[in-house]
C-alpha cells in the first residue's frame, strides 16, 4: 500500500475520492436490491416451471391410460434436438430466455401405431419444451445469484473499507496540516518577539 502523503493536494484528492464513493454507493446498493428482487422472481418462476413440467408429465398418463397397457415401444419417439435461447437485459445483467425448442419425431406408421400416438407425440413435445424452460429458469437464477454476490461485494467494499479509509486519511491529513499551521504561527510569534526585543535593545543602547 502506498504511503499516505500529508499535503494539501493529497487532502483534496482524498476528499474527491470520498465524494465519488458516496455518489456511487447508493446506486450500487439500489442495484443490489433490484437484483435481489429479480432473484426472488426467478425462484418463483423456476418453481412454477417445475410444477408445470411435473403436471404435464402426469397428465400424459392420465389422458393416455392406454400407454400402460400397450406393448409398443415408444422409446426415442420424440427427441429434443436443440433449444433456441436468446438474451435479455435485466438490471444490467444478461439473462437467457427460451424462445422455442426443436424436436425430432421418429418415423412411425399411422397404420401400425394406434391413433392416440399423435396425441402422445404432442404431449411429449410439450413436456420437452417445459423441461427446457425449467433448465433455462435455473440458469437465470444462477446468473442472478452470482450478480447479487458481486454487487454485494462492491457495496461492502465501498461501505466498510473505501469510505471509512478515505475519512480516516482526511482526518490524519487535516491534523497534520493543522499542526503545521500552529507551528508556523508559534514560530512567527517567536521570531516577531525576538525582533522586537532586538529593536528595543538597540534603542536602549543608542540612548
Amino acid at each position: 500500500m502506498a504511503k499516505l502523503k500529508l499535503s494539501k493536494s493529497a487532502l483534496a484528492q482524498q476528499r474527491g475520492q470520498l465524494s465519488l464513493y458516496k455518489r456511487l454507493l447508493p446506486s450500487l446498493d439500489l442495484k443490489r436490491r433490484q437484483l435481489t428482487v429479480e432473484v426472488e422472481k426467478a425462484r418463483t418462476e423456476v418453481a412454477a416451471a417445475r410444477q408445470a413440467a411435473d403436471e404435464l408429465e402426469a397428465r400424459i398418463g392420465a389422458e393416455l391410460p392406454m400407454l400402460a397397457e400397450s406393448d409398443l415401444d415408444f422409446t426415442g419417439l420424440v427427441k429434443m434436438t436443440d433449444a433456441v435461447v436468446e438474451e435479455e437485459n435485466v438490471v444490467g445483467v444478461r439473462l437467457p430466455t427460451l424462445k422455442y425448442v426443436n424436436c425430432e419425431v421418429a418415423d412411425y406408421s399411422l397404420l401400425a401405431k394406434p391413433v392416440w400416438v399423435d396425441a402422445l407425440v404432442q404431449r411429449l413435445r410439450d413436456a420437452a419444451e417445459q423441461r427446457a424452460r425449467v433448465s433455462v429458469a435455473e440458469k437465470r437464477i444462477a446468473i442472478l445469484e452470482q450478480a447479487v454476490r458481486r454487487v454485494t461485494q462492491r457495496v461492502n467494499l465501498f461501505d466498510r473499507i473505501l469510505i471509512p479509509t478515505a475519512k480516516e486519511h482526511i482526518k490524519r491529513i487535516q491534523i497534520y496540516l493543522g499542526d503545521l499551521e500552529r507551528d508556523a504561527v508559534v514560530r512567527s510569534k517567536l521570531a516577531k518577539g525576538r525582533s522586537l526585543a532586538a529593536q528595543q535593545a538597540s534603542a536602549e543602547a543608542g540612548a
